[in-house]
């Protein structure tokens, strides 16, 4: 079955979600991401996601106590990303507890920094971070658009044993619309040893199902929990059957 992770969207400390990227469309949840984590792992995830969205925006981390503080209280797999943008800052972000790291800018501005890592972390500590307009890679917080596609980069970092991409469409980020299933369906099928991630658009557990049926493998759960489309008991459910 495909894997469920809850997302955790983190600026200044607190749970927020962005609508397609933009910071100026930030809403912020009474929910601390601590509590979010624990509440998690009590329904039996395998990991969870968490982005440090002020990083982003600074090119460095910068809720890493967060990190610490949720590493510390959850048994569980933590993928972080935002602002990992140099080797103390990785370094940095898996000290502070982080199971993987999730790398986006930097794989799409400076490779070869990214290529290294593959080779000293490891693939299985690695995730290439690639979110997509009509399959151009954005960088820097989606602030920013590159030329390059996502198969560009998946191509280029297979031959270095990339095996982790979270594709993120971002047209369809927080907007509850339902995700581009056809995407992840062609990403899957074209580069079938890489384990790709949804995410962008998950509304019900309808979209999950619709996923599930084309064999996609994991995928992103975020402001569908928040506002209630989507209950913690729904994903007790799913992770019990996994």
């Amino acid at each position: 079955m495909i894997e469920i992770i809850p997302a955790i969207d983190i600026i200044d400390g607190r749970c927020v979600r962005l609508s397609q990227g933009d910071y100026a469309q930030k809403k912020v949840y009474d929910a601390f991401p601590v509590d979010m984590a624990k509440t998690y792992a009590d329904c039996g995830v395998k990991r969870i996601h968490l982005v440090d969205l002020d990083g982003a925006k600074l090119s460095r981390p910068a809720n890493l106590k967060t990190l610490e503080a949720i590493a510390s209280a959850v048994d569980i797999e933590i993928e972080w990303g935002g602002g990992i943008s140099s080797d103390q800052a990785l370094t940095d972000a898996f000290n502070a507890g982080a199971t993987c790291g999730i790398i986006g800018s930097v794989a799409a501005l400076e490779p070869e920094k990214f290529r290294a890592w593959l080779q000293k972390f490891g693939a299985a500590k690695m995730i290439l971070g690639s979110d997509v307009r009509n399959r151009k890679v954005a960088v820097k917080g989606w602030l920013e658009d590159t030329e390059l596609t996502i198969d560009d980069q998946v191509r280029d970092f297979m031959k270095d044993g990339l095996s982790q991409v979270i594709c993120t469409d971002i047209s369809k980020d927080g907007m509850l619309q339902g995700p581009n299933v056809a995407l992840y369906e062609e990403l899957q099928s074209a580069y079938p040893s890489v384990d790709f991630t949804v995410s962008g658009g998950i509304s019900s557990m309808a979209d999950i199902e619709a996923l599930e049926a084309k064999a996609l493998r994991k995928v992103i759960v975020g402001k569908a929990i928040y506002e209630n489309r989507i209950s913690l008991k729904d994903i007790e459910r799913w992770s019990q059957n996994a």
